[in-house]
């Protein structure tokens, strides 16, 4: 017992330094990652991107959620969220199977890295991606199918383009998916898809619908 008393004073502050770095590292990791669906937050994905890049087989996808701000009027923010969540955990699923990553960039709004080969069925892996993420979720109160547009940049779209580049491709086919009603668009050369201001060039009329009512549970 004295012992351990006289090596107290001695342990307490690599104790308390443990802790402390501890308590530092929640910190970071929680500034990091997006509480909602738990992944990488822009930052973050940005800082990764940039060093997963120097990978040949590098595609950027970007997609948001069509409709989405329908489910918040309709239905609440709670089964909202419970879309956004799921959406999330589907795209990082899927984004970790293809060696890459996923995050959430705001809103109902998500990126993600993967590594597909060049002579890879993208129209395949798309139609996939659209698929895991449109399954139905039981949010409680109703059965949601979310539904987004995607656009995807490969680097072999793009030779020699920078992560910037690949984005603003990326966004720029997700918003032509969008105004076309498919469920996906590759991006082309660049500029081959206007938008305004390399961003949204307007929204889709009410016949895109995200997030479709299955059933209704019984009150």
């Amino acid at each position: 017992m004295n012992l351990i008393l006289q090596a107290l004073p001695v342990a307490a502050p690599t104790i308390g330094w443990v802790v402390h770095a501890l308590f530092l590292s929640r910190r970071l990791r929680t500034a990091r990652t997006d509480r909602l669906t738990g992944l990488m937050r822009r930052e973050e994905f940005t800082s990764r991107a940039l060093r997963a890049m120097r990978h040949p087989h590098t595609a950027v996808l970007l997609l948001d959620l069509n409709g989405f701000k329908q489910i918040n009027d309709t239905h609440g923010h709670e089964a909202g969220d419970q879309v956004i969540a799921a959406v999330g955990r589907r795209l990082g699923a899927w984004s970790r199977e293809y060696g890459g990553f996923a995050a959430r960039l705001g809103g109902d709004e998500f990126t993600a890295l993967v590594r597909l080969a060049p002579d890879a069925d993208a129209d395949a892996e798309m139609t996939r991606l659209s698929s895991r993420l449109s399954q139905p979720l039981d949010t409680g109160r109703v059965t949601l199918a979310p539904r987004a547009s995607i656009g995807l940049c490969h680097t072999s779209y793009r030779p020699g383009a920078g992560l910037s580049d690949l984005l603003r491709g990326a966004d720029e086919a997700m918003y032509a998916a969008k105004r076309c009603g498919d469920h996906w668009r590759p991006a082309g050369a660049a500029g081959a898809h206007r938008t305004a201001h390399g961003r949204r060039a307007g929204r889709p009329g009410p016949h895109l619908t995200l997030l479709t009512p299955v059933w209704r549970k019984a009150s």
